[in-house]
């Protein structure tokens, strides 16, 4: 075996730690649909002035950065589908751009990666 060839254990791995994030992901998904819709909540009372409050942040950057982790954790999700989608088909672990094969070391570090570090530095 090279060392670019996974094994069907190396597979199963990086399926259950895939799945592992997807678990993590939707819970912090969650969590801040939480925290959203308290925010959705508080923006919607038209007593509050969190725009004077110098205690704290305002509503408006609290919705603006929450509205971008809640982006990040999608993407995130969309991301670790697609790759579970790609061991379920067979095509994981094969570069998208030139089709070689993406080496053990590089889906250790990014076990979502589409591309060979070769492709990823061309279009990085």
């Amino acid at each position: 075996m090279t060392a670019t060839m996974m094994t069907p254990a190396q597979l199963a791995r990086f399926e259950a730690r895939l799945r592992a994030e997807r678990a993590d992901a939707e819970e912090r998904l969650a969590e801040f649909d939480d925290a959203m819709a308290e925010v959705r909540i508080a923006r919607s009372d038209a007593t509050a002035d969190d725009e004077h409050d110098p205690e704290g942040p305002t509503m408006t950057q609290e919705w603006s950065q929450r509205t971008a982790v809640l982006a990040d954790v999608r993407a995130e999700l969309a991301d670790v589908d697609r790759a579970l989608a790609r061991i379920a088909d067979g095509s994981y672990g094969i570069c998208a751009r030139c089709g070689k094969r993406i080496t053990v070391p590089r889906l250790d570090a990014r076990p979502t990666a589409t591309l060979c570090i070769d492709c990823a530095r061309l279009v990085g």
